[in-house]
């Protein structure tokens, strides 16, 4: 009888003797090298875990299937590269709520295609991490902010409700969120004809009368704010609520805003807004209040610098045996001016475009023309910012450009 040939083995110390463990094959052994042992996070850590477990290339062509890039709309990509400042000021804001002293809420802003979305993803999660509530928001332009902040405040207090120990005390915050809600004017005849009717949140609770049910959303939301954050005082955590595209907001709805941002700035509150919006978003808010400007954090998204750019490239490949020449990361730099939608673009295009384990300039420069076809099959208008390799691709002679915050692709997120 013929016996399998078994691994080799090695002599290990175990707890009550000494035993043998099989040794690691080879190809396990090069998976164990290609994992971040030393990542200061854990979600980083098992990014570098994931991207170990995936069969890399290490001959031919890299496979379409593992390409690691995410270009599109909010697609968080595989290494957060060049975000470093604004992850420590909104961990550090939420290590001052923790001991007892709340900071200013935060304003992303920054043209589209720049991770805005993606942060406020982030900053969402680092704030899931802490046991805070959290909700989050998208504005719609012609509408009231009444429901979508109602929807996001009613998800972070059922995450708080389970853990509280006086449990009239969140039905007193759900009942004045379901008095808000009752407030909302009922829409005009006609209006919104052909348009699905935006539905309000089922509150399970009863309506307290005389909190936050006036009609008008500045006394109704500063109201609202108040009582959701009694319970996350209660639990000795906070509130975080996010808005996306928010500079498509009303002025009066900034203005609401603002005045209940202020009234929590003022009584000492846990909650905190986290606004994401276009340049011109600060400037609204200071039009709707003058005060706005000393109500947030202003955290200004841009290009990456070169450094953050060739880490955004060369870490995710890295980790599935793929290399860059620095002729390659010169002219991906070049064309990309460091603007991250199109770093994920063309880094996706080179890969899929290389004919080998190493992306050279030939393959940067196929990945450059790919993407600029792309953008002018949707004709859209670049970045002044971004080079004129990139940014002038695509135009069609008497075709209408965007506004000058308009990143190359207008069809994605910011």
């Amino acid at each position: 009888m013929t016996t399998a040939a078994l691994p080799p083995f090695r002599t290990a110390v175990r707890h009550g003797g000494v035993g043998q463990v099989p040794l690691p094959h080879p190809d396990e052994r090069h998976a164990l090298r290609r994992i971040d042992w030393a990542a200061t996070s854990s979600a980083a850590f098992y990014r570098s875990l994931e991207a170990a477990l995936d069969p890399a290339p290490v001959s031919g062509r890299p496979d379409p299937l593992h390409n690691p890039y995410t270009p599109g709309a909010g697609r968080r990509p595989p290494e957060l590269a060049g975000r470093e400042i604004p992850l420590r000021r909104f961990d550090l804001l939420l290590d001052r709520v923790a001991h007892g002293r709340p900071d200013r809420s935060v304003l992303l802003t920054g043209p589209r295609g720049v991770g805005k979305t993606v942060l406020l993803d982030t900053f969402r999660s680092m704030a899931s991490g802490r046991m805070w509530g959290t909700g989050g928001f998208e504005t719609r332009p012609g509408h009231s902010l009444r429901r979508p902040i109602a929807t996001a405040v009613h998800t972070a207090l059922r995450e708080l409700a389970p853990r509280h120990r006086a449990p009239e005390r969140a039905d007193h915050a759900l009942g004045v969120l379901k008095s808000f809600v009752l407030a909302s004017p009922a829409p005009a005849a006609g209006a919104g004809r052909g348009a699905v009717p935006r539905r309000r949140p089922v509150v399970d609770a009863v309506a307290v009368r005389g909190q936050a049910d006036s009609g008008d959303l500045e006394t109704d939301l500063a109201d609202l704010f108040t009582a959701a954050a009694s319970v996350a005082t209660d639990l000795g955590v906070g509130i975080c609520l996010l808005a996306d595209e928010l500079h498509d907001a009303s002025h009066d709805d900034l203005s609401a805003l603002c005045a209940a941002c202020h009234r929590m700035a003022r009584s000492g509150a846990p909650l905190v807004v986290v606004a994401a919006g276009l340049p011109d978003l600060p400037r609204a808010l200071s039009t709707a209040k003058g005060y706005a400007d000393r109500l947030f954090q202003h955290l200004g998204l841009g290009p990456l610098d070169r450094a953050a750019t060739e880490h955004a490239l060369v870490a995710p490949a890295r980790a599935r045996g793929v290399a860059f020449t620095p002729e390659a990361l010169d002219e991906l730099y070049r064309a990309t001016g460091g603007h991250p939608f199109l770093v994920q673009s063309c880094g996706r295009a080179a890969w899929d475009l290389a004919e080998g384990a190493t992306i050279r300039r030939a393959d940067a420069r196929a990945a450059v023309a790919e993407v600029k076809d792309e953008i002018g099959l949707h004709g859209d208008a670049p970045a002044p910012s971004r080079p004129a390799s990139v940014a002038g691709a695509g135009r069609r002679p008497g075709a209408r450009h965007g506004p000058a915050d308009s990143p190359p692709g207008a069809h994605t997120a910011s």
